[in-house]
This record gives C-alpha cells, sequence and structure tokens, in this order.
C-alpha cells in the first residue's frame, strides 16, 4: 500500500494531475482489508470492478477501439461498473503517521543494504 503510494505520488507530482481515485485489478480484488487499507493511505477512493478481469477487458476495449467497434473513449466510460468502493477513513494525523514510520523502515533498510557485504551472504 505504500510502495503504491510513493509511485502514485510521483507520477502525481511529474504530471501535475491529482488522482480523484484508484482501480484495482484482479490481484487486489480479493482482500477488503487492503483495499480499505490502501484507501486510507492515498486518502482517496479504491473502486472494485464487477469485471474482475479488468485487464483484459481493457485490452479488448482498445482492440475495439482500434477496428472503429466503438466511436471514442466516451462511448466505454458508461461501461464500467464499480462493485464496491472504499472511501478512506483515516484522519490526517493517523494516516501521515503511519506514512513517516514506511519512510523510517525504508531509510533503515537503505542503510542496511548500503553496508551489507556480499562476504556477509556466506556465513
Amino acid at each position: 500500500a505504500y510502495q503504491t503510494r510513493d509511485v502514485l505520488d510521483a507520477m502525481q507530482a511529474d504530471s501535475g494531475i491529482k488522482l480523484a481515485e484508484l482501480r484495482v485489478d484482479l490481484g487486489a480484488l480479493a482482500k477488503k482489508l487492503l483495499m480499505q487499507f490502501q484507501a486510507d493511505v492515498l486518502n482517496t477512493p479504491v473502486l472494485r470492478p464487477a469485471v474482475t478481469e479488468v485487464t483484459a477487458l481493457g485490452a479488448a476495449y482498445l482492440a475495439g477501439l482500434a477496428v472503429g467497434f466503438w466511436d471514442g473513449l466516451d462511448e466505454l466510460s458508461d461501461k464500467a461498473v464499480i462493485e464496491k468502493s472504499f472511501a478512506p477513513h483515516d484522519d490526517d494525523v493517523k494516516r501521515q503517521r503511519r506514512y513517516r514510520g514506511w519512510k523510517r523502515a525504508v531509510k533503515a533498510a537503505q542503510s542496511w543494504a548500503e553496508g551489507h557485504d556480499e562476504e556477509d551472504d556466506l556465513l
């Protein structure tokens, strides 16, 4: 969840576009707790589609657009059916405290990796 936040923060910083919602795919669909946690970490709604194979569906949509089956993206936007939406519940203080803990853990792991010698693997 925190790695996803790091990636999305970088994407938003590069693009200047704020994330309004996150739509999930099959791998993450099964875990309600993870979806709620992700919504809390991002402070953004996480939407779970009714169709679990959205990657395949997206490929089919692109193929249909390429051959002219659909006129454009506007025609496809109405086809997305959301089964469940996970709204963020954490307050900003709790969210930021947890994120700072994640950042400290990443720095600690980086420090360990920098001091780690391949010879240590042989012991």
